[in-house]
C-alpha cells in the first residue's frame, strides 16, 4: 500500500517550519486531530520527531500554528479589503465570498472546519482557540459588511449579528460536504454553481433594491 503522505527529504533548515506545517495540515485534514501522530508529521516533512519539537512544543501548538499561518492572514486580508473597498454592497458581498472560496473553501484548508466540528467536544481548549481567532473574527467581518451596506442605504434594516450567522452557515455546510465522502448532495463539479446560486439568493435577499 502506498502511503499518501510522502516524505519531503533534503529540505533547507530554514524551510523546515513551513514543511512541518504543510505536512501537519495534510494529516489533520485526512486523519483528524486525535488520530494525527507527530511521528508521522515529522516523517512526512523529512525530519526527526526531535526536530519537530524544536519548533512546536506539542500537537496542540502545531495545530494552532497551522491555523495562524494559513487562515488568520487571509482573514486579515479580507478585513483590509472591507476597509478599502469603494464599490457597492452587492459587489463587496460577491468579492468576499468568491475570494473566500478561492483561498479557503476550495482548498485543503476547508477541512479544518469539519475537524473542529467533529472534535471540539474532546478538545475544548482548541475549540476555544478556534472560536476566538477564526469564528468570532469571521462573524465580525460579515457583520461589518452588513453594517456598511445599511449605512449606505443599500442593505435593508436587519439584525446584523443574526444575518451574519445565516450568511456564514451555507459556507460552513459546503466545506463539510466537501470533506464528507458519500453524503454530499452536490457533485464536486457543481460546487462552483452552488456558490454562484448562493451569492445570487443572498444578494437579492439583503439589498433594498434587487441587484442587476
Amino acid at each position: 500500500m502506498i502511503c499518501p503522505f510522502k516524505p519531503r527529504w533534503e529540505r533547507r533548515k530554514d524551510a523546515r517550519p513551513q514543511e512541518l506545517l504543510a505536512a501537519a495540515l495534510d494529516h489533520f485534514v485526512e486523519r483528524g486531530f486525535a488520530a494525527t501522530r507527530l511521528d508521522d508529521v515529522a516523517r512526512a516533512a523529512g525530519v526527526s520527531k526531535g526536530t519537530l519539537y524544536l519548533y512546536f512544543s506539542s500537537k496542540e501548538e502545531l495545530f494552532k500554528a497551522v491555523v495562524r499561518e494559513s487562515v488568520i492572514p487571509m482573514l486579515g486580508e479580507a478585513e483590509d479589503m472591507l476597509g478599502q473597498f469603494t464599490g457597492t454592497s452587492a459587489e463587496l458581498l460577491r468579492l468576499l465570498m468568491t475570494t473566500w472560496w478561492e483561498k479557503i473553501g476550495n482548498t485543503k484548508l476547508s477541512g479544518l472546519t469539519k475537524l473542529m466540528i467533529g472534535e471540539a467536544g474532546n478538545f475544548p481548549e482548541l475549540a476555544h482557540f478556534y472560536q476566538e481567532e477564526v469564528i468570532d473574527r469571521s462573524d465580525k467581518l460579515v457583520t461589518a459588511m452588513l453594517e456598511r451596506g445599511i449605512a449606505r442605504g443599500e442593505i435593508r434594516q436587519l439584525d446584523t449579528a443574526i444575518a451574519a450567522r445565516i450568511l456564514i452557515a451555507p459556507m460552513i455546510m459546503i466545506m463539510i460536504w466537501k470533506h464528507s465522502q458519500g453524503i454530499c448532495p452536490i457533485e464536486p463539479n457543481k460546487l462552483d454553481a452552488y456558490l454562484e446560486q448562493y451569492i445570487d439568493m443572498a444578494t437579492h435577499g439583503l439589498l433594498v433594491k434587487p441587484a442587476a
